[in-house]
């Protein structure tokens, strides 16, 4: 390192705002052999200006592999001379910023090494005499495409064998061709929703589902003993060993999207007109081929058809936020459409609108939409024999603990069990999978034989699974994601738009709207309403306040708001918490408080975001019709004003 950069590094950190842990990995960079000469000038050039804030941004800390792998910015808030490059004409950068914190080409090759380490120890251990297979996925953000195949290509260089698409696909299409093809691993390289300005590289193990215990800790282990020095052998990409995937991939997954439809004749000769926007990411690909096979031929937001990294024409490509579906509302309310979906960019989330009484499209919630899907399939599965009109405890509606109880009194009233998991698909996903093993040795036990599990119809699996184990009738969580059927391990939103139509579809013809099904519900179980309180704190100094919350919930809990006394504090990260399966959940920083007027809410940092998240639940019973009204007006003041309350009280918090 050069002698005067390193006394700008030292004046930095003495007086010129610079962290020490910022300064202890910059030295670690600038020293360690790995960087190109690009990335070298990039580094030398942040110094040299005294940027600070950039600097601690970038190199405060080691971006971490957590239990879903990496996510942060890959465009940094300030971008060098040599990272710039030739610029596009939107102003993006030629290539990734550089940084420890940053998702760039040493943070993508380090993970993909100590993934791929793993992976053969496990094999290793499991007596397999198969080399590692991955299969990669990338949506359509910045440098996920040289992400791709960056990480194909080193896994290739390690000795694996790694498959890749031909161009962008979607985050559940992913999962399922993990499963297809028999794969060790899977990794995504998407942010879902974030802003523009990042991305992410999300990994999955053989089942198709997400890391999880014991897993998840030995990828991170491996990832972090990974060392940078020697990187710089595995960034130059060659292609010449990995195999792309074919259409045919294509079409099993897009069987399996209809196969989730439970009652086709809902479908059949329907006049339901959808409106369709992926807001430019993957969606397109797979929902609309999978629509095609109902003979459903959804209008399309033009505009938002096209696969665009910077999101032109939404402020965030997240179907939760009414903006992203702004386009998409007029040409549903020009063209008079009874229900429009929206998918976000690596398409595993949905949201929806649906036309009310006077002709206007009104948005559903996810919490709404996860209840009015789980009541609907409920219903239908037993309608049509699948599960008993009873109800049976061998078949089960899962959850995360932050969606809404609406949900859980749903499946009280159908008489099935409710599994609430942390937040977080994986969970889902893992729950999946134990049914699965536990029908397998049930099956082996006593037939003899093993049984090919993937090779079975959804109803086949529906009936060996509340024989042997537990059926999966439906899952959620509150933001926007579902998942029908257990063939994929992820929540999936181009299956879920299919799902939805089937839903209205069915509804169309008993002469009945969305907003009737969803009234109809509230006067069964009472009105239910949930909110999202957050909090961003961007940086270092954010995630110190973030830290600080947390920190204090657990030291010196609330007591009360508005006069409402806290009735119960669960502290998932101490307490033994466990489901109704007897499994434990695992320990986690998520609390969660009741007060005793039966309002309740949740605390948690994102894992994925720099913001803390407060998800607020309150209910009202309902004497009849006529009472639903006042109910859901006086729901909604009250939790309004819980919310402002709480989130007062954390800002307060942040600065302990």
């Amino acid at each position: 390192m050069d002698v005067s950069l390193a006394e700008r590094i030292e004046e930095l950190q003495n007086g010129g705002g610079l962290l020490e842990s910022a300064a202890a990995n910059i030295r670690h960079w600038l020293t360690g052999g790995f960087l190109s000469p690009e990335s070298l000038a990039s580094l030398t050039e942040l110094v040299e200006t005294s940027n600070a804030e950039e600097l601690n941004n970038r190199f405060y800390k080691n971006i971490a592999f957590g239990t879903g792998g990496l996510r942060g910015r890959t465009i940094g808030a300030t971008s060098t001379t040599a990272e710039k490059g030739d610029m596009d004409q939107t102003g993006v950068p030629a290539s990734p910023g550089v940084g420890s914190n940053m998702l760039n080409e040493y943070t993508v090759a380090k993970a993909t090494i100590g993934l791929f380490e793993y992976a053969r120890k496990y094999l290793e251990k499991k007596g397999s005499v198969f080399v590692p297979k991955l299969v990669i996925a990338h949506d359509v953000r910045h440098f996920s495409r040289y992400f791709c195949e960056l990480s194909a290509s080193v896994w290739t260089r390690c000795g694996g064998e790694a498959f890749i698409f031909d161009g962008p696909r979607s985050t559940p299409q992913l999962s399922f061709t993990v499963r297809s093809l028999g794969a060790t691993c899977g990794v995504v390289i998407t942010a879902s929703h974030n802003p523009p300005h990042d991305n992410g590289y999300k990994a999955y193990f053989e089942d198709g589902g997400q890391l999880v215990p014991p897993n998840d800790q030995g990828v991170i282990h491996e990832v972090e003993s990974a060392p940078l020095s020697g990187l710089q052998d595995y960034l130059a990409i060659d292609l010449d060993a990995v195999k792309t995937l074919g259409q045919e991939h294509d079409e099993a997954y897009i069987a399996a999207v209809v196969e989730t439809v439970i009652d086709r004749s809902a479908l059949d000769g329907s006049d339901l007109k959808v409106v369709f926007t992926p807001i430019h990411g993957t969606g397109a690909v797979s929902t609309l081929p999978a629509l095609e096979t109902f003979r459903l031929a959804p209008l399309l937001v033009e505009k938002q058809m096209v696969q665009d990294s910077n999101f032109p024409t939404v402020k965030s490509p997240n179907p939760e936020n009414a903006e992203a579906l702004n386009l998409a509302i007029e040409l549903s309310e020009r063209e008079g459409a009874d229900i429009l979906l929206g998918t976000d960019p690596d398409c595993d989330r949905m949201g929806v609108a649906v036309k009310n009484d006077e002709g206007k499209m009104v948005l559903v919630t996810g919490n709404q939409i996860g209840a009015i899907l789980a009541d609907y399939r409920i219903r239908k599965l037993k309608s049509m024999g699948w599960i008993p009109q009873e109800g049976t405890q061998s078949a089960a509606l899962i959850k995360t603990f932050v969606t809404s109880p609406m949900q859980d009194a749903i499946a009280r009233k159908h008489d099935i069990k409710t599994i609430n998991t942390l937040t977080g698909f994986k969970w889902i996903g893992e729950k999946l999978r134990l049914y699965e093993q536990e029908l397998k040795a049930s099956y082996e036990k006593e037939f003899g034989s093993s049984l090919d599990y993937d090779q079975l119809s959804h109803k086949e699996r529906c009936e060996l699974l509340q024989k042997y184990s537990t059926f999966y009738v439906f899952g959620g969580e509150e933001s926007y994601g579902y998942l029908p059927t257990d063939s994929v391990r992820d929540k999936d939103g181009n299956a879920a738009s299919v799902i939805f139509c089937e839903l209205a579809a069915s509804l169309k013809k008993e002469g009945r709207t969305v907003l009737d099904y969803l009234d109809s519900l509230y006067l069964q179980y009472g009105y239910f309403l949930e909110s999202l309180g957050q909090i961003v704190y961007e940086g270092a100094a954010g995630a110190a306040k973030i830290e600080n919350i947390l920190k204090s919930y657990r030291s010196n809990p609330p007591t009360e708001f508005l006069g409402a006394k806290v009735s119960k504090f669960t502290d998932f990260g101490v307490e033994t918490v466990v489901d109704p399966d007897g499994k434990e959940i695992p320990k986690q920083d998520l609390y969660f408080l009741r007060l005793e007027n039966d309002y309740r809410y949740a605390v948690r940092g994102s894992g994925t975001e720099p913001k803390i998240k407060f998800y607020l639940f309150g209910s009202e019973s309902v004497a009849d019709e006529s009472a639903l009204e006042a109910a859901k007006s006086k729901t909604r003041e009250n939790l309004e004003r819980l919310k402002e309350a709480i989130l007062n009280d954390a800002n307060q918090r942040s600065e302990s």
